[in-house]
């Protein structure tokens, strides 16, 4: 064998090497585009019917996303009314909130209307037509604020549609995860099948989940304000719990609820409750909502008025425009080097 050919030979042994981790990589890279989350977890099956014996299953329907409803069962209007009443030291206090959610067709990039006030007069509205963002906040009686376009969106309107549909996922968190759910047969709600689930309160089941790291505070401590939300958050247990739920039968999507629950939480010499009921209700299943872009709109901007007025004090002004904002203008700040 001459030298020629059995160096032929040994690159021909060599090429059929393959890496497995270079093979793994092109996979990667040559395969198609994943599905957005929504879609691929809406293309889940998720058996209503199972719901009530199976607390993956139970917490996944509860749980579910704004974008993941849409995508299973299409446009729709979904409502929710939550009553807050806090009791502790013989003084009470009462908030009710009201959240709404217009999805129109398309799932995850369609239209959406949210908005979500309260007693306290204050508000959020968030909007997304053909891809364009617009949002106000509602404080007041009035709420008379106009839209304003968001260009640098960075998510803020999907986490505020994911919220304004959010009331059962919430509660359910609020309670520890401990819905239980029995079933009641099938009824019929919007011109579909529902399996219908009473709810109540199950027993506290061991805690296997990670361990978290200290929450961290600042040198001088946490301010009272905070200090009251992590006692709540370590300390609350759940009391009592009643309630409805109705889970179409074709898209597991709920599309009714009622609950109504108690979470106490006692620290030293000092006991509270609050007192929780959410309201829900998905109509107007399979109709797109009416939404359309605002005709008067006020433009993105890169600074809130109140900040740029301070830096104006100061003698810094805008020397360029952004975002619609047209530049001032003057000597604040010094030109770019040209070169």
């Amino acid at each position: 064998m001459t030298m020629k050919r059995s160096l032929v030979i040994a690159l021909a042994v060599f090429g059929a090497c393959k890496d497995p981790v270079d093979q793994a990589a092109k996979k990667r890279i040559f395969s198609p585009e994943d599905p957005p989350q929504a879609v691929a977890a809406a293309s889940q099956k998720l058996p209503p019917e199972e719901a009530a014996d199976s607390s993956t299953i139970s917490r996944r329907i509860l749980g579910m996303g704004a974008a993941e409803t849409t995508e299973r069962i299409g446009p729709h209007t979904y409502t929710a009314s939550i009553t807050w009443e806090w009791a502790s030291g013989g003084k009470n206090i009462r908030l009710k909130e009201s959240r709404e959610l217009l999805s129109g067709p398309g799932g995850v990039s369609g239209d959406f209307i949210a908005r979500m006030t309260n007693t306290n007069e204050q508000g959020l509205e968030v909007m997304r037509v053909g891809g364009k963002v617009f949002a106000r906040s509602t404080y007041g009686k009035d709420g008379a604020a106009k839209l304003r376009e968001r260009r640098r969106d960075r998510g803020m309107a999907e986490r505020i549609r994911d919220e304004a549909s959010g009331a059962l996922r919430d509660f359910d968190q609020l309670f520890r995860g401990r819905l239980k759910l029995t079933a009641q047969g099938t009824s019929s709600l919007e011109g579909r099948t529902a399996w219908k689930y009473v709810v109540s309160l199950a027993e506290a089941a061991p805690d296997t989940g990670p361990t978290l790291p200290p929450v961290q505070v600042p040198r001088n401590g946490a301010d009272q304000t905070t200090k009251r939300r992590q006692l709540f958050y370590d300390a609350r247990t759940p009391r009592s719990l009643q309630g409805e739920v109705y889970v179409d039968a074709e898209t597991s999507v709920v599309i009714k609820a009622r609950l109504d629950g108690r979470v106490g939480v006692k620290a030293a010499e000092t006991e509270s409750e609050l007192h929780l009921v959410v309201e829900s209700n998905l109509s107007g299943i399979g109709k797109a909502p009416a939404i359309e872009a605002p005709k008067d709109f006020l433009p993105d901007e890169d600074k809130p008025d109140g900040i740029a007025a301070a830096l104006l004090r100061m003698g810094i002004e805008r020397k360029s425009p952004d975002a619609g904002v047209a530049a001032t203008g003057g000597p604040g700040e010094p030109e770019d080097d040209p070169e």
